[in-house]
């Protein structure tokens, strides 16, 4: 069996990203097992509240258990970090599977990173999946042909990849997925 490692907060979207990637894993259902962990900043909240009692590790427990994944909620509570690089030893962890936020590098030094102190200090492999609407959605197209780019929306792209227009511009997250082609 194939254990990973899915440490939950209460970010829906990131959740999800973190199991659609654990599901799409090779014969997920059938030989990955998935601990579902929330790390409490209280030792009474964490021996009164399971991961599936908010809203983000309920909803990541049933689509893992519609999906065939084997999963077992599990709750702690201290530093994230240490205790996320705690639980992938005791459960002999063969991955985690971090749902990282989105910082700049200054919003990293001010107020760190779980996914960073993580991705540093493991034995193991590490897995950041990000925000899900982050991932399906692109932040640029090029107006000329249509190319996506799945990058910072803050990112200026001179030009483009595909035909070398200069035509690439942001993508607001309410666009249709349709490329607008100039005439």
């Amino acid at each position: 069996m194939y254990t990973v490692l899915l440490p939950v907060d209460t970010a829906e979207s990131r959740a999800t990203a973190q199991v659609e990637t654990a599901i799409e894993l090779p014969n997920a259902g059938a030989e990955v097992e998935v601990v579902l962990l929330h790390v409490f900043s209280e030792a009474d909240r964490a021996e009164k509240t399971s991961p599936i009692q908010l809203r983000a590790g309920e909803r990541a427990h049933e689509r893992l258990r519609d999906a065939g994944v084997a999963v077992e909620p599990m709750s702690r509570h201290g530093d994230p970090a240490t205790e996320i690089l705690e639980a992938a030893e005791e459960v002999g962890a063969n991955m985690i599977l971090l749902g990282g936020r989105k910082r700049s590098p200054l919003g990293s030094v001010l107020f760190g990173s779980v996914s960073q102190e993580v991705t540093l200090d493991a034995d193991r492999p590490v897995v950041v999946t990000g925000d899900r609407r982050q991932q399906r959605t692109p932040s640029h197209r090029c107006r000329s042909c249509g190319e996506e780019y799945y990058t910072d929306h803050d990112l200026d792209i001179p030009s483009c990849r595909n035909c070398g227009g200069t035509k690439v511009e942001p993508v607001s997250g309410q666009e249709s997925d349709e490329p607008t082609k100039a005439a």
